[in-house]
């Protein structure tokens, strides 16, 4: 679960280091997934803290809202407006100076602001659905460890992949609009079955890579 969890993180550190310069990449990946593995350690340090931001702070229109809640809404509204910014850019090449600016004004210290704020809403996220599967704080550490371990050795990889691979960006993108949207949908209290949203997400990358493979073959010819 730690590991289909931090797919979601994976994906938008790839496609916010790959705006950086080339020389940069490598290291902001490796900053921002050690953010990720040193907030979820330190959270799970706080289980009992962590567990008290289910609490109800206050109701709208008959929902009851708590601390969680409020960090996934705020989280979910973040990454749909980068989403949507990202593809604006993508979508919308006669305005070059807007992207140029947008380009431009991605430093690495604010990649990693940004990169730091998606893992703390993912982080809290992660570290309530382990508790919810297990007491052992021993276990959740070693699944915490073991997830890190994987984005790191996917990390470059799949940013090389989505880098060289324009369609892929939009599709990625499209994730993330999905993802922020439904962690709105589950801040609110409409509770969406991860299961179907990673199912989604696979069908849809299944079928860019056969139009991948497609317009390979008709490259060839």
């Amino acid at each position: 679960m730690e590991v289909v969890l931090g797919i979601d993180n994976l994906l938008f550190i790839s496609i916010l280091t790959n705006k950086l310069p080339a020389e940069h990449r490598e290291r902001a990946r490796r900053i921002g997934i050690s953010l990720a593995l040193v907030l979820r350690l330190g959270l799970l340090a706080t289980v009992s803290w962590i567990v008290q931001l289910t609490q109800p702070v206050f109701t709208v229109l008959g929902n009851e809202i708590s601390w969680k809640d409020m960090i996934l809404i705020a989280g979910g509204l973040f990454l749909v407006w980068k989403a949507t910014k990202e593809i604006h850019h993508s979508m919308d090449p006669v305005d070059h100076k807007d992207t140029m600016v947008g380009a431009a004004t991605l430093t690495f210290g604010g990649a990693i602001a940004q990169i730091l704020v998606l893992d703390l809403v993912f982080s809290i996220d992660s570290i309530i659905t382990a508790v919810g599967m297990t007491p052992h704080v021993p276990v959740m550490v070693i699944a915490v460890l073991v997830a890190v371990s994987v984005m790191l050795l996917a990390a470059n990889p799949l940013a090389r992949f989505i880098e060289h691979n324009p369609t892929i960006v939009m599709l990625a993108l499209s994730f993330l609009m999905l993802i922020g949207t439904t962690l709105i949908a589950e801040g609110f209290g409409f509770h969406v079955p991860k299961g179907y949203i990673y199912a989604a997400m696979a069908f849809s990358a299944t079928v860019e890579m056969l139009n991948m493979a497609a317009r390979t073959r008709r490259m060839r010819r």
